[in-house]
């Protein structure tokens, strides 16, 4: 498996993570309980940002890596 394969794992990992702390914020009535799954969602999203910034610059360095791509050759 490549770093490429790897690192958009880890992205797809975090979107969900993101999405599940969203929705975790919907369902509880805890004001505190909302601002704190908001937080780490958005904590979560902008690492999620720094994450595909480095997928964007690996794959532009090292086309190999394009994992998209990969998937359409097989």
């Amino acid at each position: 498996m490549t770093i490429g394969t790897r690192m958009h794992q880890c992205l797809t990992s975090l979107e969900g993570a993101i999405a599940d702390l969203k929705s975790f914020a919907l369902e509880t009535q805890d004001k505190n309980a909302q601002k704190q799954f908001t937080d780490y969602a958005n904590q979560l999203e902008n690492i999620a940002q720094g994450l595909k910034g480095r997928i964007n610059y690996i794959e532009g360095q090292e086309p190999q890596y394009r994992v998209y791509q990969q998937a359409q050759r097989s």
